[in-house]
């Protein structure tokens, strides 16, 4: 590898802006804000830089994923509704091939059938799902170490 630290795209869909008064019973209470804070201090104590995004918009996300070969190593995703709908994020993802993690707060096979099916899953070497906030700095964690051992 070389001197420069990895780069570590966060990128968070549709609606996760509003954390922490969202559905509190389902995403909790923490905010989106706050799981950022707390995964840069993750990733300051792996020495990994880390830049958070987030975007209600599908093209923007796409756009952001286009972005990542020469700038990051790899991608935490939450892609919020687009999970369930998204072949364009799924096919970004598949684009660039690069390791992604896809994040989900809730665990989506226990809520309504139609989030059971993810487009990302397929192409995202791996999943987290139903570990609230925590998901994300487990996802940082594990994308890292796989990283480091390539």
């Amino acid at each position: 590898m070389c001197d420069q630290p990895l780069a570590i795209l966060f990128l968070n869909g549709p609606n996760l802006q509003l954390l922490g008064m969202r559905e509190p019973g389902i995403y909790g209470t923490e905010t989106l804000a706050a799981i950022e804070t707390r995964c840069q201090a993750v990733a300051g104590e792996l020495g990994v830089k880390l830049e958070c995004r987030q975007s209600n918009h599908e093209g923007t996300l796409v756009d952001w994923i286009d972005e990542m070969p020469g700038r990051f190593s790899g991608a935490v995703i939450n892609p919020g509704a687009y999970t369930h709908t998204s072949v364009a994020l799924r096919d970004a993802v598949a684009a660039v091939r690069l390791p992604v993690v896809e994040v989900h707060i809730s665990n989506i096979f226990q809520r309504e059938d139609y989030r059971h099916h993810s487009y990302l899953s397929e192409v995202a070497w791996a999943v987290v799902a139903g570990m609230g906030g925590d998901g994300y700095e487990w996802a940082l964690r594990a994308l890292v170490r796989k990283l480091r051992q390539e």
